[in-house]
This record gives C-alpha cells, structure tokens and sequence, in this order.
C-alpha cells in the first residue's frame, strides 16, 4: 500500500478546506438565528482536523462515509456542491434530499455519501451493512462510519461490533469524542474514559488518535485502510476532539467554562496547520488573503444559490417514500 505524503499542497489544501468549513458553518449559525434555517443545527466548529485527515487516507471515488447529524461539512468534502448543502439547509428542491432532509439528513449517492442521521447511534448498523455490500459485491471498498461519544453507549453499536468482526467486514468506526454527549461530560456516562478500549472486547483493532491534528488523523485511517482492503476486518478509532459551538443552537452550554472553551482554542486545527505553512513559506500573506476571498465568496454564492432556489412542489411529498409509486390516497 503506497504510503502517505504530506506536502505543501496537502497542507495548502487542508487550510482550504478546513476554513471553508468553519466559514461555512459560521454562516449557517448565522442564518439560523436570522430564521432562514429552521429545526436543529449541529456545528462542527472545532472537528475539521478529523475530516481533513480522514479524507486525505481514502478514495472517494470509491469508499463511503455515513456520520450523525453533525452532517453539513462531510459531503462538502466527499465532493457536493457547497450550494446543495446551503439549499438542503434551506429546505429547498435544489438541496441534496430534495429540501425534505434538512439540517440532519444530508445525503448523496452520487458522492458516497450516506448520511445525515437523526437518531443517535442509527448510522452505525447502516455503516456496517454499507460494508456488507461492499465485501458481497468484491468491491474493494471502505466505510467510514463516524459517531460521537454519546452513541458509543448505544447497543446497537456493540451488537454491530460483534457482527462487524465476525463477517470480517471492510469498515473502521469512528468515535469523534469531542468531550461531551449533548451536554453530559464522557466522565459521567461510564467508569471509564478510554473509549477506544470498547474495541478490546471484540478483539477489534482499535487505539486513540490526536483528532485536533490531520496528520494524526490521516495515518491512523490509512492504517486502518490498508487493512481492511487487505480483507482484515474492521478497525475502532477513538478521535479526541473538541466543538467549540454548543451542541446545538439551543445549547447554552452551562456544563462548560468559556475558559475550557478557550484551552482549545490554542490548538485550532485551522491555526495549527496555517502556523506550520508559514513556517515553512508554503504561501505569503497575500496568497492567504486571497484564499480567504476564495472561501467567502463560496460561501456568499452557496447563500445565494439557496435563496434563489424553489421550495418543493406540493407533489414531490409523494415521492421518495416507497420503492413503488405512494400507494394511498393522496386527497
């Protein structure tokens, strides 16, 4: 398996991304409060290092991804339209489920990408048999299969362990533990902290990772990778994050200091990784501001688009609900 490379261009390209993301999660808080995007909110403020850095150790043309409902930045990455996720979040046709998804059902087919899912922890039965499929079709395929430190409490998770070992499927889980479930601290929902360790008892691969660096990141997943596509099974990886936003919008985040929030704050991803370009003269402040320009007008276009684009025809309810045509009367 050939081995990764961490050039100028990746770590160019990993400020790009990552600001992007963060400017556009900005953004949509933004227009949350402005009431232009309804329901739940869910920011990855603070995470981007684990998306960077996973996405640098696959193919996306070929593997898959699936998370919870911290969903908007994840297709960007697997290669939607920024203006898709904008209108999806506006509840437009034009979206990436038709305007019907919303915030929490991101999804694209196209891009391998499989959601977007509402109910904690349901992703991670999904993920698996996205894997399934993948071993049964021979396709040399991965799954990437992300849930959050909440969710590792779920059944449905060691039920899907279990299973994911004994059938030798190709998928590495993937626990973004960013400190808290909602608002409860990972201290107080079990007698340990060490999540990683859940993969001992089903003899899973598994280990702890730095999830605020990319580089980390990114060797840990191909690690786990390799292995899968050499038919070696799945792989548990504990991501130790941090979200600087609340949980959601309506959090007001009391079971945390601003001062906690600020340690954080000294190891942004985004800061690490524009620290280590300038060290390195990758790109003078002129190229930087330029990028900046780039990604707000990204982001400006994405809004434009969405507010242009047409809510949903009254019949479109009808579809997508059954494989066959909506069989009940629709009067």
């Amino acid at each position: 398996m050939a081995k990764l490379k961490y050039t100028k261009e990746t770590y160019l390209k990993w400020y790009e991304d990552m600001l992007l993301w963060r400017k556009f999660e900005d953004k949509t808080s933004a227009l949350y409060i402005q009431q232009k995007i309804r329901g739940f909110l869910h920011l990855y403020n603070g995470q981007e290092a684990v998306l960077a850095g996973s996405i640098h150790a696959i193919d996306p043309k070929k593997d898959k991804m699936i998370t919870a409902y911290r969903d908007h930045v994840q297709p960007i990455a697997m290669g939607v339209s920024p203006n898709n996720i904008m209108a999806e979040l506006f509840g437009k046709a034009t979206g990436t489920s038709g305007g019907k998804g919303g915030s929490m059902h991101m999804f694209s087919k196209k891009y391998n990408f499989f959601g977007g899912h509402g109910i904690v922890g349901a992703q991670v039965p999904i993920g698996a048999g996205i894997a399934f499929a993948d071993k049964y079709n021979d396709t040399d395929a991965v799954t990437l299969c992300y849930m959050g430190d909440g969710a590792v409490r779920q059944g449905a998770i060691h039920e899907t362990f279990n299973m994911a070992m004994i059938w030798n499927l190709p998928v590495i889980f993937i626990c973004e533990n960013n400190g808290y479930a909602m608002g409860t601290s990972v201290e107080r929902s079990a007698n340990h902290t060490d999540i990683w360790k859940l993969g001992l008892s089903y003899e899973m691969p598994c280990s702890p990772v730095d999830g605020m660096d990319p580089v980390a990141v990114s060797k840990a997943v191909k690690e786990a990778v390799d292995r899968a596509r050499k038919g070696e099974g799945p792989t548990f990886l504990e991501m130790k994050t941090y979200r600087y936003k609340g949980h959601s919008m309506s959090d007001a985040q009391k079971y945390r200091t601003k001062d906690e929030i600020a340690e954080y704050q000294k190891i942004d991803p985004i800061a690490k990784v524009l620290e280590h370009i300038k060290k390195n003269k990758w790109a003078t402040d002129d190229e930087i501001q330029a990028t900046l320009d780039k990604i707000k007008a990204t982001v400006k276009e994405a809004v434009d688009f969405a507010e242009e684009s047409p809510f949903p025809a009254n019949e479109s309810l009808y579809k997508n609900v059954y494989v066959e045509e909506y069989p009940f009367i629709k009067e």
